[in-house]
C-alpha cells in the first residue's frame, strides 16, 4: 500500500479556528465506547465481576456486530491495511496475552456482552478461517477498523465497508442455511442481538480530514449522507431477519486524546476538549434518534445507545467510576500512539485499569468493562424481550 500515512494532516475546514489539524490516524477511532446513561458509579474489574444472565430469562440465540474499531476483535488481521492490532502491547491482558486484533489491552464490550448473555466468552471475528460452523452459529463480528458508512471512509485504508459486512453477513446466513436449515437459521437471526456501533471515521478520517467530501457536502448535509447511508445498511438487516437491533450514537469525538493532541495550541499543559467536534457529534446524535424513534417495524425492537453524555461524565469526573488517568492512553506518551505507534517498543503504564484510554485512541478492558456494567439495564431489558 505504500509508505505508511499517519503523518497526514489536513486543515478543519468547517470548525473553529482552534480545529486545525487531523490526523488519519484516527481512522481506528469509532463508536469509542458502548456508553450509556445508566452510568452511574465507580466499577472495576476487582469490584464486580459480570455473571452471566440466566440462559431461562434470555431469548438470545447469538450477537452480531458490525462496525469499526472498538468493535472488530481482529476482522482486520485478514486483509491488506495498516489498520491493525494484532501485536504486543495490544492484548497484554487477554487471555494468554494473546494481540487478537482488537484496539485494547483486553475485551471489547461486546466480548462482556456476549458472556454476560451466556453465549460465549468472546465474540470471534468472522474472517478467521479457523472458526467452525457451531462457532459461528452463535455470532460474530463483521466490524473493521477504520470503516465508516460512507464507503470512501473505508476506501482510505482498504478495510472493510459497511455494505462488505452486509454482503459477509448474507453470506454468513447462506453457510447456516446449508448447515442447519433455512427454519432453523430464520429463528436463529430472528433471536439475535445486533449492535452497530459506527460513524466517528466518516468525520475525523474522511470529511475533516480529506477535501473530498467536504467539496460537495456542508457538515449538516454530510450528517444527513451518513444517516441516509446508516438507515439502508438497517434495513438490508431487517430484510435478513434481524429484529432487535442496537444503534449506537457517536462519542465526545473532541475528547479523545489523539483529537486533543492535534488541536490544542497548548496540548501539554491543557488538555481541553475541542468543542467544535464535540458539537458536531451531538448534533448527528439528536438527528440519529429521531430518525429511529420514528421508525415503526412492526416485530421489531431498533433501539438507540446513548454514548455521549456517559462517556463525557467519564473522563471529566474519572475518580468517581475508579480512574486516575483521563488524559492519555497506557501506551506510550498516550497523546498520539496508537494502531503501529503503539508496539513492542512502546513503554506501558503500570497499572492501565486505572486508565480511560489505552492507546491515544481506544478504551482500556477496565473502561469497556465499567462501559458495560452500565448499559446492562438496557441490555437486560433488550435480552430479555
Amino acid at each position: 500500500m505504500g509508505g505508511f500515512p499517519y503523518h497526514f494532516t489536513a486543515r478543519m475546514w468547517s470548525l473553529s479556528s482552534s480545529v486545525r489539524h487531523i490526523p488519519v490516524l484516527f481512522l481506528l477511532h469509532p463508536l469509542l465506547l458502548l456508553l450509556s446513561s445508566h452510568v452511574a458509579e465507580a466499577r472495576t474489574l476487582e469490584t464486580e465481576q459480570i455473571r452471566p444472565l440466566n440462559r431461562s430469562s434470555s431469548s438470545v440465540s447469538a450477537v452480531f456486530v458490525f462496525g469499526d474499531s472498538t468493535v472488530d476483535p481482529g476482522n482486520n488481521n485478514y486483509i491488506e491495511t495498516v489498520a491493525k492490532s494484532n501485536f504486543p502491547p495490544y492484548g497484554k491482558d487477554f487471555p494468554n496475552q494473546v494481540p487478537t486484533g482488537r484496539f485494547t489491552n483486553g475485551r471489547l464490550v461486546t466480548d462482556f456482552l456476549a458472556s454476560y448473555a451466556g453465549i460465549k466468552d468472546f465474540i470471534p471475528p468472522y474472517l478467521d478461517p479457523t472458526l467452525s460452523l457451531e462457532d459461528l452459529k452463535t455470532g460474530v463480528s463483521f466490524a473493521s477498523a477504520s470503516t465508516g458508512f460512507d464507503p470512501l471512509t473505508a476506501q482510505l485504508f482498504g478495510v472493510i465497508s459497511m455494505e462488505k459486512q452486509l454482503k459477509y453477513f448474507k453470506e454468513y446466513k447462506s453457510r447456516m442455511e446449508v448447515y442447519i436449515g433455512k427454519e432453523r437459521t430464520k429463528t436463529l437471526i430472528s433471536k439475535a442481538v445486533f449492535l452497530i456501533s459506527c460513524g466517528t471515521n466518516d468525520f475525523i478520517v474522511n470529511y475533516y480530514a480529506t477535501p473530498i467530501r467536504r467539496q460537495t457536502y456542508t457538515v449538516s448535509t454530510y450528517q444527513h449522507l451518513l444517516l441516509q447511508l446508516g438507515q439502508q445498511f438497517l434495513q438490508g438487516l431487517l430484510e435478513m431477519g434481524a429484529r432487535k437491533i442496537a444503534f449506537v450514537g457517536l462519542p465526545p469525538m473532541g475528547c479523545v486524546p489523539a483529537v486533543i493532541t492535534m488541536n490544542s495550541d497548548h496540548a501539554l499543559t491543557h488538555r481541553g476538549c475541542i468543542e467544535s467536534l464535540s458539537s458536531v457529534a451531538r448534533d448527528y446524535n439528536r438527528l440519529l434518534r429521531n430518525k429511529l424513534t420514528a421508525m415503526r417495524i412492526p416485530g421489531a425492537k431498533i433501539i438507540y445507545i446513548e454514548i455521549y453524555k456517559p462517556l463525557e461524565d467519564l473522563i471529566k469526573k474519572p475518580q468517581q467510576f475508579g480512574f486516575d488517568e483521563v488524559n492519555c492512553g497506557c501506551c506510550g506518551s498516550g497523546t498520539i500512539e496508537l494502531s503501529v505507534l503503539c508496539n513492542s517498543l512502546s513503554a506501558v503504564c503500570s497499572d492501565d485499569s486505572k486508565y480511560v484510554f489505552w492507546d491515544s485512541v481506544h478504551p482500556t478492558e477496565a473502561a469497556y468493562h465499567n462501559i458495560f456494567l452500565g448499559l446492562r439495564p438496557i441490555v437486560d431489558l433488550f435480552l430479555k424481550a
